[in-house]
């Protein structure tokens, strides 16, 4: 199985890192782990909506580069399905199971994700209404796959 990451922008802070760092070396045990990091699109605090969407097009296009067309996506979405972590586990243990074995995640830039990675996606999934930085969303995503790995591995990591 191979799970990627697809995330807009670097990863600057070492305590994030070393914490993705960690699930990373967790999740070898399950599945082949990766995150693929595009530039984010410089832009000004400032924009009009025809920017806006300018800006989240050219980061789409980068994610959209990244992405094969046998690749399940999850859109991360403020508006996409909330999930607990049972039926998140369930869920990539039914996607497993009916021959998904490319399992990809998306996260965009501060401004969100263009209307054509969001086409693109097979589901959109929400943390809740919560807005998160793009740095701990990597952080908190990965302690999700790996714990849902754990679920369904029947392990008590998840209690």
């Amino acid at each position: 199985m191979n799970i990627k990451l697809v995330v807009v922008g670097k990863l600057k802070e070492k305590y994030f890192k070393q914490g993705i760092a960690e699930y990373a070396k967790r999740l070898s045990r399950f599945c082949k782990f990766q995150i693929v990091e595009v530039p984010d699109e410089k832009a000004p605090e400032s924009l009009s909506q025809a920017e806006m969407d300018e800006v989240m097009d050219k980061e789409g296009a980068r994610i959209l580069d990244k992405i094969k067309d046998r690749e399940y996506v999850y859109a991360l979405a403020i508006l996409g399905k909330e999930r607990s972590s049972e039926e998140f586990a369930k869920e990539i243990a039914d996607l497993t199971t009916y021959g998904h074995s490319d399992i990809t995640f998306v996260i965009g830039g501060s401004l969100g994700l263009s209307k054509h990675v969001l086409d693109r996606a097979d589901t959109q999934i929400s943390f809740g209404r919560f807005t998160l930085p793009h740095q701990l969303m990597r952080l908190v995503l990965s302690e999700q796959i790996y714990r849902a790995f754990m679920i369904n591995e029947g392990s008590p990591y998840h209690k």
